[in-house]
C-alpha cells in the first residue's frame, strides 16, 4: 500500500527538523496535498523544468528538492514565467514538492556532516551550534585532519575526497592545514566562524570576490569546490535514506540533473 504524503513528511522532518532552517529560508511542503498517496519519490538539488518533466514521466508523486521553489512571495502563478509553467504542470500531474534546504544542511546527519565525513575529519562539531556550544546540530561543521597537510597537498586531498577535477581557492603564503571548516553551497558568511574556531581552511561551494579578499586578509584559505559538488551528494544520500525508511517506496535521485556551471578546456 502506498504511504500518504503526510507520513513521508514525518520522516523528512525527522531527518531535517524545520526548526534548524535559517529564518530567511522557505522549507517544508511547498506544493501538494498531505493526504495524497505516494509510491514514487524523486530527489534533486534544484527543481528545474527538466527535473519536473522527469518526475512526471517516471510517475513520481513527490519531488524532494533541496533548493526551494517559490522562494519569494508571488502574487500570481501563470504560464508567463518558467517557474509558473513548471509549477502548473506539476499541479496538473498531482506532483507534490517538499524542500528541506538549510534544515538539512544543519541537521545532525545532514549535508555539512556528510561533507566533513567525506574529508575524514575528526571531532566534528557545528561552526554555529543551534542551541548551546555542545549542540550536535547547527550551521556548518569543523574538525581536525588525521594528518596536517601543506596547502598544495591539502587541495589535492579535497579534490580526491569530493571526487572533483577542479577547484578554486584564495589564500596567501604556505599554510599547514590541520583544522578545517566546511559549509555547503554559498557560505562565505562563515569565514569569521572558521577563524574563531581555529581553522586554517574553509571549504564551501562558491563565494563572491570580496569574500575571497576577506578570507585572505584573515589568513584563512577559502576553498571553492562548486555549489553542485558540495550539495548534490547529500541529495543522493537523502534518496537512499528515505528509501531505507520507507521500503515500499521507489526513491531515486534525479538522473537528468547536471551541474549548470561548466568548465572550458
Amino acid at each position: 500500500m502506498p504511504d500518504e504524503l503526510a507520513t513521508i513528511i514525518v520522516t523528512l522532518r525527522s531527518l531535517a527538523p524545520l526548526e534548524l532552517a535559517e529564518s530567511w529560508d522557505n522549507t517544508g511542503l511547498l506544493l501538494g496535498d498531505r493526504s495524497q498517496p505516494v509510491e514514487r519519490v524523486l530527489t534533486c538539488l534544484t527543481l528545474s523544468p527538466d527535473v519536473a518533466d522527469e518526475a512526471i514521466e517516471t510517475g513520481a508523486q513527490l519531488i524532494v528538492s533541496h533548493h526551494p521553489v517559490l522562494f519569494r512571495a508571488v502574487k500570481s502563478l501563470t504560464t508567463d514565467t518558467t517557474e509558473g509553467r513548471m509549477l502548473l504542470k506539476l499541479l496538473a500531474a498531482r506532483v507534490a514538492v517538499y524542500s528541506p534546504h538549510t534544515a538539512y544542511d544543519s541537521s545532525a546527519n545532514g549535508i555539512n556532516t556528510q561533507l566533513a565525513t567525506a574529508l575524514q575529519l575528526n571531532d566534528i562539531r557545528p561552526l554555529r551550534p543551534a542551541a548551546d556550544p555542545q549542540a550536535t546540530v547547527g550551521s556548518g561543521r569543523f574538525g581536525t585532519m588525521a594528518h596536517s597537510l601543506a596547502l598544495p597537498q591539502f587541495l589535492l586531498y579535497v579534490k580526491s575526497s569530493l571526487k572533483i577535477d577542479r577547484l578554486q581557492y584564495a589564500g596567501d603564503g604556505e599554510p599547514t592545514i590541520s583544522r578545517v571548516a566546511v559549509a555547503c553551497g554559498s557560505a562565505a558568511e562563515f569565514i569569521g566562524d572558521a577563524v574563531r574556531c581555529g581553522c586554517q581552511a574553509l571549504i564551501t561551494g562558491e563565494a563572491r570576490f570580496h569574500a575571497c579578499l576577506e578570507a585572505r586578509d584573515a589568513g584563512l584559505v577559502l576553498v571553492l569546490a562548486g555549489h553542485y559538488a558540495t550539495e548534490r551528494p547529500g541529495i543522493e544520500q537523502l534518496a537512499r535514506t528515505l528509501a531505507a525508511a520507507h521500503p515500499q517506496l521507489t526513491v531515486r535521485a534525479s538522473q537528468r540533473e547536471i551541474d549548470p556551471v561548466q568548465w572550458c578546456c
